[in-house]
C-alpha cells in the first residue's frame, strides 16, 4: 500500500493486486487516508488528490498486470510463496520488465530463480511506513545486470527516495544491523536488566525508539518467521543455525504468553484502547534480577557498539561498497543515532582505537559477538579511519 501511494504520487500508473479486489481497495484506502490528510492541511488540492487516487488501480487478477514495466513482489518472508507470486507476474508481464522484491532478508540471487531472466532481477527493500521513510535498499543478485540496476535506481530517485546499493546477502544491510539492535535489548532484557532502563537508554544514545517497542511493532511472529526460514535455509547449505541469546525470550513471549506484538494486541508492550501504550507490567516478575542490572552507559554502548560492529562486516564481506553508503543507510534506514553522523562515522568519532578496546571489553563481559572484526583491528593497527 505505502509503494503504491509514493509511486502515485510521483506520477506513476500503478497496478495494486492483491489475493482479493476488497484487500487491494483496503491498500488504495491508505493511499487516499494519507491524501486526506494533506487536502486537510492544504498541502494539495482536491483535483490533485482525485487525479492521484485515479492512478492507482486496483485487482485481484494476475492478466491486468500487462504492460507494466516493473513488478514489485511485497508479500510475507516466505520463499516458495514469493517464488509463486513472482513467477505468475512475469509470465503477464514478458521479459522486458524488472521484477523486483521487497524482502527484508532472503537472499535476492535465490528468488530470482523463479523467473526465466535472473538479470532482471533485483531487490527493492522498502521501510515502513512508506511514506515516511527516506531511504530504499536497492540490493544486486548475483546475476542482476548493470541495466537493471540503472533502471531500479532511476525508479528510486523517481518516487523522491534516496537509494543505497548493496550486494546480495542474507539481511542485505539494513536488516542485519537492525536485527542486531533489537536482539541486544531483548538479550539484556533475558539477563534481568530493567525494561524502562533498556528503553530509555536506546533513546539516550539517539536511537529514536527503544528495541523493545520497535520489537512490537515489527511483530515478534515475523521475527520468529524470520529466524526459522533463515534456519531452513542455512540447513539446506549445510550451515548451522544462528544463536544469540534474545532468542529464548522471544519463545517465551510468543509461545508461553501468546504475545506476539502491537498488531496482536500486546508484545514487550500494552496498548490499551484510547490509552498510552506502556511496558506489560509482567515483564518485571519474568525477568528482573537485582543482580542483573549493569550501567546506563554498558546499555547505550551495548546498543551502539553492536551496530557498528555488523557494520564494518558488512563492509568487510563485500555486501556494502563504501562508507557512505553504510552511513546514509544506517541513518535512514535504522534510525542509527542521527548525532553519530553514521554507524561508521560513529567509530571514526570515537577513535578506532578507542573503539577497538572498547569492543574487547563488551566482549569479555558480555559476549563474543562484539568482538572487533578483522578490517577494525587492521583499520586501528595501520591508525586508519572509514
Amino acid at each position: 500500500a505505502g509503494i503504491a501511494y509514493v509511486s502515485a504520487v510521483a506520477g506513476i500508473e500503478v497496478v495494486l493486486k492483491d489475493i482479493s479486489v476488497e484487500a487491494a481497495e483496503k491498500g488504495k484506502a491508505h493511499s487516499a487516508a494519507l491524501l486526506e490528510k494533506k487536502l486537510a492541511r492544504g498541502q494539495l488540492s482536491r483535483e490533485q488528490r482525485d487525479a492521484t487516487l485515479a492512478r492507482i488501480r486496483t485487482t485481484a487478477e494476475d492478466a491486468d498486470l500487462a504492460g507494466c514495466d516493473l513488478i514489485i513482489e511485497a508479500v510475507f518472508e516466505d520463499r516458495e510463496l514469493k517464488a509463486r507470486v513472482s513467477r505468475a507476474a512475469q509470465q503477464v508481464v514478458g521479459g522486458e520488465a524488472v521484477i523486483a522484491s521487497n524482502t527484508s532478508t532472503l537472499p535476492i540471487t535465490g528468488l530470482a530463480t523463479a523467473v526465466p531472466n535472473p538479470d532482471k532481477f533485483i531487490g527493492l527493500h522498502f521501510f515502513s511506513p512508506v511514506d515516511k521513510m527516506p531511504l530504499v535498499e536497492i540490493i544486486k543478485g548475483a546475476q542482476t545486470s548493470a541495466a537493471t540496476l540503472a533502471r531500479g535506481f532511476d525508479f528510486v530517485l523517481q518516487i523522491n527516495k534516496t537509494p543505497i546499493v548493496v550486494n546480495d546477502s542474507r539481511g542485505f544491510f539494513t536488516s542485519r544491523v537492525f536485527g542486531t539492535f533489537t536482539n541486544e535489548g531483548i538479550a539484556m532484557l533475558g539477563e534481568g536488566v530493567s525494561a524502562p532502563m533498556i528503553e530509555t537508554e536506546a533513546r539516550k544514545a539517539g536511537m529514536p525508539v527503544g528495541p523493545l517497542a520497535i520489537s512490537d511493532e515489527v511483530s515478534l511472529s515475523l521475527m520468529s518467521h524470520i529466524r526459522q526460514q533463515t534456519a531452513k535455509d542455512l540447513q539446506a547449505e549445510g550451515k548451522p543455525p544462528i544463536k544469540h541469546p534474545a532468542f529464548a525470550v522471544i519463545d517465551q513471549l510468543l509461545n508461553d504468553d501468546k504475545r506476539a506484538g502491537k498488531a496482536a494486541g500486546g508484545g514487550f508492550y500494552d496498548y490499551p484502547a484510547g490509552g498510552q501504550k506502556h511496558l506489560w507490567p509482567e515483564l518485571h516478575a519474568r525477568f528482573y534480577r537485582a543482580d542483573g542490572q549493569i550501567s546506563p552507559q554498558d546499555v547505550r554502548d551495548r546498543l551502539l557498539f553492536i551496530q557498528a560492529i555488523e557494520t564494518v562486516r558488512c563492509l568487510e564481506e563485500g555486501v556494502l561498497q563504501s562508507t557512505a553508503d553504510a552511513n546514509i543507510g544506517s541513518i535512514f534506514g535504522i534510525g542509527f543515532a542521527a548525532w553519530s553522523g553514521g554507524a561508521l562515522q560513529f567509530i571514526n568519532q570515537y577513535g578506532v582505537k578507542d573503539f577497538v578496546a572498547r569492543a574487547q571489553y563488551l566482549a569479555q563481559q558480555y559476549g563474543e559477538r562484539f568482538a572487533p572484526p578483522t578490517l577494525l583491528l587492521e583499520k586501528a593497527r595501520q591508525g586508519q579511519w572509514f
